[in-house]
């Protein structure tokens, strides 16, 4: 069974949060809310994790995950990124927008799509995240909690906990956080393709 923890959205208790993040730590899948919807996430180089993801969501290897992180000096780490993409993504950062960027070697392969070696990347606007991060110090493995055959993700705790109380091993509530996933930019090319519209404005990058 999942362990649940009840979170203020602005102000979450730290005994909660270093608990979940111990969890993760320790190898474990934990659904957490952001600034679009409820994400799961796992430790960067945590294979088992993956795959669990990959099985809950039927993803196919060419699916790019995503390295949540707290700061551009945290992304910067991760990604090869230019001037003019920097300020690009500096303009709508921390916000609902990931972004497909080259990946440096820091990122483990099996993280890469296949053919591209890019992987997404994004800075959220939420404090619960931001304290994850803050507890983690290091990016979470990420990627948005919609379910197969589902067309919108699960936007309350109590329920991704009685759906998925035997595939995660926490569930982190801070209320709802809306049912859109966030906007996908592509900047792999070195220019802004928008390849999924979401809850960030996407007419910034069109």
């Amino acid at each position: 069974m999942a362990r649940y923890f009840d979170v203020h959205p602005q102000d979450p208790q730290p005994r909660a949060i270093a608990q979940a993040v111990q969890i993760v730590r320790d190898g474990g899948l934990i659904a957490y809310p952001t600034d679009s919807c409820y994400a799961l996430g796992a430790q960067m180089g945590n294979k088992d994790a993956l795959d669990r993801i990959r099985a809950i969501r039927q993803l196919d290897d060419k699916h790019h995950f995503t390295l949540v992180c707290r700061d551009f000096a945290q992304l910067g780490q991760f990604v090869n990124i230019g001037n003019d993409v920097f300020r690009s993504i500096k303009s709508v950062t921390p916000g609902s927008y990931t972004f497909i960027l080259p990946a440096t070697r820091e990122v483990p392969k099996r993280l890469l799509h296949p053919k591209k070696k890019t992987v997404g990347v994004r800075i959220p606007d939420n404090r619960v995240v931001q304290t994850l991060l803050a507890e983690l110090g290091e990016p979470l493995l990420s990627s948005t909690l919609l379910l197969p055959d589902e067309e919108d993700p699960l936007t309350q705790g109590w329920e991704i906990k009685e759906r998925l109380d035997h595939v995660v091993d926490a569930v982190i509530d801070a209320g709802d956080c809306g049912a859109e996933p966030t906007t996908v930019v592509d900047f792999s090319s070195g220019v802004a393709d928008v390849v999924r519209r979401g809850t960030g404005d996407p007419s910034r990058f069109e």
